[in-house]
């Protein structure tokens, strides 16, 4: 395969291993160098990429452990999520504002989230994934992601409850 092929094959889902570097890593700089990585690791691997049903889910699962390795080696305790893709073309600017505050209490909540239910709630609910693949990825099965997921989900939900203080308890 050569370097033209290489990059239409990986093109598609390349801004997908960025996102997901970022959210783990934080520094964009740090999310840069780990998809250069990962792609170079994949290049170095083309001539047998061909025996792997889903590419993209194998690029997934090295970003994923590149990712993690890098926050073992560093800084496995100050992790930190951010999402710039939080917009709503037509709100108005105390709508936005309103978002940003809940998006804001979101992350924090999901900062206090195991860090696995963090990478299911980023691809699942932010990368918008299946759970197929999340399998694939995570090495785990889907009714598991399924399980951890709704425990993200109502961990999540409590902790806005309480945040606004709109629920009973």
């Amino acid at each position: 395969m050569n370097q033209k092929e290489f990059m239409q094959l990986v093109t598609p889902f390349k801004d997908k291993l960025f996102r997901m570097a970022k959210r783990l890593l934080v520094s964009t700089e740090e999310a840069e160098d780990a998809t250069q990585e990962v792609l170079v690791k994949l290049w170095n691997k083309n001539e047998s990429l061909t025996q792997y049903k889903s590419i993209e889910a194998v690029a997934m699962t090295m970003t994923k452990n590149y990712c993690l390795d890098q926050l073992k080696s560093k800084r496995a305790n100050n992790m930190k999520i951010v999402h710039n893709n939080f917009t709503d073309r037509e709100a108005s600017v105390q709508q936005k504002v309103e978002d940003r505050d809940t998006w804001n209490w979101v992350e924090k909540i999901m900062n206090d989230l195991p860090e696995q239910q963090k990478l299911i709630v980023q691809m699942r609910d932010i990368e918008e994934m299946e759970f197929e693949e999340i399998s694939k990825i995570l090495e785990m099965n889907e009714s598991a992601i399924r399980t951890a997921l709704s425990r993200a989900r109502k961990t999540i939900r409590e902790n806005m409850t309480k945040t606004h203080h709109y629920g009973i308890g």
